[in-house]
């Protein structure tokens, strides 16, 4: 664990609390603007405090950490989850799960790509679902 003062960097800490598989990625989401601090982008080289909440945009997860220790090296899921709070909305997570659950649309064997027609019928089924 870092000291108080020492300084971390948010892709650094992103990557080592596990919520991206990598530093790469953790700094791509920073400079992609999926990383915010009271709604304000952060840059990947931003320095994290305790107690700051961020929110980060993961594909279509949609999560909100609350920075309760900071964490120098990666390790374990256990001592990773020590050192934030998830703050995600519980309408959030659900919301989340419910896209593994729609119906999945299935086409006759054979009948080849969908026409211009039959993708706007599709894309409405899928508004209403």
């Amino acid at each position: 664990m870092a000291n108080e003062n020492e300084k971390l960097r948010i892709d650094k800490y992103l990557w080592a609390i596990r919520i991206f598989k990598t530093r790469s990625l953790a700094t791509e989401a920073c400079k992609a603007g999926r990383v915010k601090l009271n709604g304000q982008n952060v840059k990947p080289s931003y320095v994290v405090k305790i107690g700051e909440t961020f929110t980060i945009q993961k594909g279509i997860e949609k999560k909100v950490v609350l920075v309760t220790g900071l964490l120098e090296r990666r390790g374990d899921a256990k001592t990773a989850a020590l050192n934030y709070e998830d703050h995600t909305p519980v309408e959030e997570t659900y919301g989340y799960k419910s896209v593994f659950h729609a119906p999945v649309l299935k086409r006759d064997r054979g009948t080849g790509r969908p026409t211009k027609k039959d993708r706007r019928d599709i894309d409405d089924l899928m508004e209403e679902g």
